[in-house]
This record gives C-alpha cells, structure tokens and sequence, in this order.
C-alpha cells in the first residue's frame, strides 16, 4: 500500500504542476502577470462541483433515503462499518436501478452517503454485501469524493481553455497572434487527454485502496472477491439499455458495467466448482498465479475508471 501511497502524491503533483504551467502560460500571453486570478477561477469552478455533487448523484440515480425501520441489516451493517472505521454512520440510500452496484458519496465524514441499488440486494449474500458496503466505507474514510473532484476539474479546465483558444482565441487578433492562439488550444488539448489519463489512473489507485479499507474493517477478502465476480456476472446479464443509464456514474460504482461482458470472460476460470462465487481456496489458488494482460486488455485498463477486474481479485488475494 506504501508504493499506492507514492502513485497517487505524485500524480496529485504531476496534474497540479501541468495546471500550474498552462494557466501561468496563458496569463503570460494575455498579459496578465497575476497567477491568483485564475487560481481563484480554478478553485472557484472546484467549490461549485464540489457543492453541486451530491445532488446531481441524488437526482441522476433516483435515490430514496431509508429510514431506521426500513432495511433493519443495512442499518446495521453500516452502523457496525461506522464504528470500526471511527466515523459519523452514514446515510443509507437505495437506488431503483436494475444494475448491481453500490456507490458513496458526500462532501465530507459528516456528510457520507453509501447507496445500493436494488440489483445487488437480489444478488449479494450478507457476507459479501458487508463487503461491498465496507468498500464504500472506506471512500469515505479517505475522502476519494473530494479526490476525485479536485482531480476530474483539471482536465476540465484544459478542455475548456483549448475549446476558447482554438476556435474563439484568434477571433480579432492579426495573423500571426492568431496562430499563436490556435497552437495554445492544441497543447491545453493535448494536456487535456493526457490528465484525463492521469485521472482514471488516480480513480483505479482509490478502488485498490477501497479494497484493503473493506478487509481492514473486518470483512474477507474472499468475500469481496466473491462480490466483484457475482458484480460483473449481474451486470453481463443486464440489456444495454440499462447499462447506458447508469454510464456517467460508473465512476462512482464498485466495478464498470460496461466492462462486464469482457470481464466474465477472464472471471469465470476463477469459479472451479462452478458455485457462483468465490471461495477462500479458489482465491488462494490465484495468489500463485501469473496474471499477464494482452495489449487490448491493458489498453482497455489504462481507458477505465475501475482496475482490471482479475488484477484486482488477485491483489484481494495477497491480504
């Protein structure tokens, strides 16, 4: 977890040191010398996301918030998650969604929000939903939403300064400033796909640390493991059309629904006895297994918000 530790620092001063140059050269070329002007605007366009978030989520996935008596084992399983993780219990949401899965979010520890759609309550044993809810847990606990909203307005302020210098910038300038401009946009658009990268890569780095959070907290790590795998079969099964509802959120989710009928593929060797799930000793048997992944495979990884699926039960294996 130590190496982890490292990736995200030092991807947190990668993307924060590209934003840095490409405003400071913008200021540059406009003339203005005053770099608080824009790191204003940046944090500004931050707070708002970061206010605005839990709502459009809320909205987006439908969610109903359950009270004491309704549900009683979730109450409890998040209320014993709470404890162990020495954090606020959270509010518990269900979403009517068909897709299995599960999300956190919130602006805070006293503002967590750990919601399961109604397709993994048809599919999860208990243990494997403590699991799951475990999982969520410990985003909270790290504080992933924050995270990930502070990473995901970088890229989102290159997209826009590259939209504005390409087809706006030049607009009434001479020629030659206005090629200047054109060559501004393409760079903010490079660096753009390139923190974009950065980004997912950051978003696959908190899932793996979701994972360890969920076994330090008590559940096992074959439980999780069991979960993932029943994750991506429920959502193989699901039509395209509900996969495409829940695509702008898949970030927030335990695994890609998207990915999940190129996923069963390479998931199903796992289950030897053919249970539906996966057992102590079938996780074992894949801790002394090589996993190597083709080009595709690993091109489809770095283009995800979600590690890939066999990367990551084997790494649920080394705990």
């Amino acid at each position: 977890m130590f190496i982890l530790k490292m990736k995200m620092y030092l991807l947190l001063g990668i993307l924060f040191a590209i934003i840095y140059a490409i405003i400071t050269a913008i200021g540059a070329y406009m003339g203005i010398s005053n770099f608080y002007f824009y790191l204003i605007v940046s944090l500004a366009m931050m707070y708002i996301q970061y206010l605005i978030g839990p709502k459009i989520v809320e909205w987006s996935m439908k969610v109903k918030y359950i009270g004491e008596g309704e549900y009683p084992y979730l109450h409890s399983m998040v209320e014993e998650l709470a404890k162990k993780a020495n954090l606020p219990k959270p509010k518990i949401g269900i979403s009517p969604v068909a897709v299995p899965n599960a999300f956190a979010f919130g602006r805070g520890h006293k503002d967590g929000r750990i919601c399961v759609t109604e397709g993994i309550l048809n599919l999860l044993d208990r243990d494997e939903l403590k699991a799951v809810l475990g999982h969520e847990m410990a985003h909270i606990k790290n504080r992933d939403v924050l995270t990930i909203t502070l990473l995901s307005v970088i890229p989102m302020i290159l997209y826009r300064v590259a939209w504005h210098f390409m087809w706006y910038g030049g607009g009434n300038r001479r020629r030659g400033e206005g090629q200047n401009t054109v060559m501004i946009g393409l760079l903010a658009f490079l660096f753009y796909f390139i923190t974009n990268l950065l980004v997912l890569y950051g978003s696959r780095i908190r899932e793996y640390f979701a994972d360890k959070g969920s076994v330090e907290l008590g559940n096992k790590p074959s439980a999780l493991a069991s979960a993932l795998y029943k994750l991506v079969y429920g959502s193989a099964r699901m039509n395209k059309e509900a996969i495409k509802e829940v695509e702008g959120l898949k970030a927030f989710f335990v695994n890609d629904p998207s990915q999940a009928l190129h996923e069963i593929r390479e998931l199903s060797q796992l289950d030897m006895d053919k249970s539906g799930s996966i057992d102590m000793c079938e996780l074992e048997n894949l801790k002394n297994k090589e996993i190597k992944l083709n080009f595709g495979d690993k091109m489809m990884e770095v283009l995800s918000t979600h590690p890939n699926m066999l990367k990551r039960i084997k790494q649920l294996s080394t705990y």
